[in-house]
């Protein structure tokens, strides 16, 4: 590998999606200054590249001189900070919102034109999931700021760190029953980490892709129903899979915010989640003229490819286990 002079800011580098980008900007070659609250519970990063190729940085969205020092002499940034749930100071609003559009103006008064937004499909300013809206607001924010800026939108994204087949796989193991939110019949395009940070540093590089959106999707569209019984398969489980209307699902949502206060808890479900269940999660979706992996020159990765290679620790017996209970 040849090191290249470029210096790529990762804003979110510790992150499920964040590691993978880190490790995929380090084996293109460049140097890579991994930003995060907590640089010094991310040392996992630093061996990804060779030695000083991967630099820990500490940086806060909510602290504009800590954004302002990660960015400098920067030639490019990827902004994925996130979150599924809000829990104290972290907010939707802080984050997706404000906090993009912190690091935007700060990439921007830095001469940075190459940046890429790590937002998602269903992104809408007129959502009524909080998380859907501050997604949007977001990308307008970073777009207000760097007009060439790259938007990228993933379906749901499985890894082997995921936190969607592996909830559920983890709640077979003692439930009786998982719940068919809504039905289950919300559709869903589940996207490799792998392929999106291959998409992002694709889109980085590429000046066609500078101002555009793409929509990142796997190669298959499944519903949550589908999602479940092969979870179920996969782990070799037999549940019943229960169907839950989309009020009883908010009421639960409701319980685990609760359960949510508690220190270390994190919520099995919130009323935002319900809200983003109601609408489907595939390419295409909004309606927008929007690129997709393919035009980044990305082949997706399959789910049954991937995702039994992480789930057989959920089997009753483990990797080797043939039993079905």
């Amino acid at each position: 590998m040849t090191l290249r002079d470029e210096m790529i800011t990762v804003f979110g580098a510790s992150g499920f999606i964040g590691r993978y980008v880190v490790r995929a900007l380090a084996k293109a070659g460049y140097r890579v200054r991994a930003a995060t609250r907590r640089p010094h519970l991310a040392h996992e990063l630093k061996p990804m590249g060779v030695v000083g190729q991967v630099q820990l940085v500490q940086a806060n969205l909510r602290n504009p001189d800590s954004v302002a020092r990660a960015v400098e002499g920067a030639d490019g940034v990827i902004n994925l900070v996130g979150i599924l749930f809000e829990g104290g100071r972290q907010s939707f609003d802080s984050l997706q919102s404000e906090g993009s559009k912190l690091v935007a103006e700060k990439a921007a008064e830095a001469g940075i034109e190459h940046f890429v937004q790590i937002s998602a499909i269903g992104a809408d300013a007129d959502s009524k999931s909080k998380y859907a809206r501050t997604k949007a607001l977001g990308e307008q924010a970073v777009r207000a700021a760097i007009p060439g800026a790259t938007v990228l939108r993933p379906s749901i994204v499985f890894g082997t760190e995921d936190q969607f087949f592996n909830k559920f796989a983890d709640m077979a193991r003692f439930a009786p029953a998982l719940p068919l939110i809504g039905g289950g019949k919300t559709k869903f395009q589940p996207v490799w980490c792998a392929d999106v940070a291959a998409a992002a540093v694709a889109a980085l590089e590429s000046d066609a892709a500078r101002g555009k959106t793409y929509e990142l999707g796997g190669p298959e569209v499944y519903t949550f129903k589908e999602v479940m019984e092969f979870i179920l398969t996969t782990i070799r489980r037999k549940r019943i899979l229960v169907p839950l209307p989309f009020p009883v699902a908010s009421l639960m949502g409701l319980g685990g915010e609760i359960s949510g206060m508690l220190p270390f808890v994190e919520p099995f479900l919130t009323r935002d989640q319900v809200k983003l269940l109601k609408q489907d999660n595939i390419v295409g979706i909004s309606g927008e003229e929007v690129g997709t992996l393919a035009d980044l020159g990305i082949e997706p990765e399959t789910v049954e490819a991937v995702v039994p290679e992480y789930l057989y620790r959920y089997r009753k017996g483990g990797q080797f286990s043939e039993a079905t209970d």
